[in-house]
């Protein structure tokens, strides 16, 4: 699935999103970004800028990054910690997007249907049905397919930021027991969680050789 970006339906979020970054992942913070690729990437090496999967990836990382990392030294995230950066000004309008961008949820999703522009879905980790009014994109979602993904609410509905995580469908089984178990043990961090299926998820692209079920696995030697 190649979802549409969130520029094309939330512009001012994008861009905003965007200028944080620019500060937070710039030549100050070279070596942060260096350490949160050999984290994120479970020290996979260098991204093929060739790959098909290259842009999508990145989007993973940066989302990741913005929303869910804690800078060294800082405890927080980018986005927690925007306020700090005396280079950065921000405007009223831009101060609200982005106290709504704190509201996001971050989950495992699962497409359940398409009807009358509106994608329905089911937020797993809490067992939830949601609705996406008007989605912007239609086409390319698969029934049962689980994915992972960031959403802003606006205006009674939800904006996807860019980093999706689409699973195999092979890997339904695990991914399910995976958030089952979250679900009972209150201690489990379900962020530590997303980040493994995401490591999984690209070694599933690097090692087409190798069955989902040796990935996708708690004793997974790959």
């Amino acid at each position: 699935m190649n979802p549409t970006a969130l520029s094309d339906s939330a512009p001012n979020y994008a861009d905003l999103i965007q200028k944080v970054l620019n500060h937070f992942a710039g030549a100050q913070f070279k070596e942060e970004i260096r350490m949160a690729k050999i984290q994120f990437f479970d020290n996979a090496g260098i991204l093929d800028e060739n790959s098909p999967s290259y842009d999508l990836r990145m989007n993973q990382f940066f989302d990741w990054y913005f929303f869910t990392r804690e800078l060294a030294g800082i405890g927080q995230t980018p986005l927690e910690c925007y306020h700090v950066a005396r280079e950065l000004r921000f405007t009223a309008e831009e101060l609200a997007l982005i106290e709504n961008l704190k509201n996001h949820r971050h989950s495992l999703f699962e497409f359940l249907k398409i009807k009358d522009g509106d994608v329905h879905l089911k937020d797993l980790l809490k067992n939830e049905k949601m609705i996406v009014k008007q989605s912007p994109w239609i086409y390319g979602f698969e029934s049962e397919e689980i994915f992972e993904a960031r959403m802003i609410p606006v205006n009674g509905s939800w904006l996807f930021t860019k980093g999706f995580c689409f699973h195999p469908k092979e890997a339904r089984k695990f991914i399910l027991s995976e958030v089952k178990r979250h679900r009972k043990d209150a201690d489990l961090n379900p962020e530590d969680m997303m980040l493994r299926l995401v490591r999984m998820r690209y070694k599933f692209e690097r090692y087409r050789h190798v069955k989902v079920e040796m990935i996708y696995s708690n004793e997974s030697k790959v």
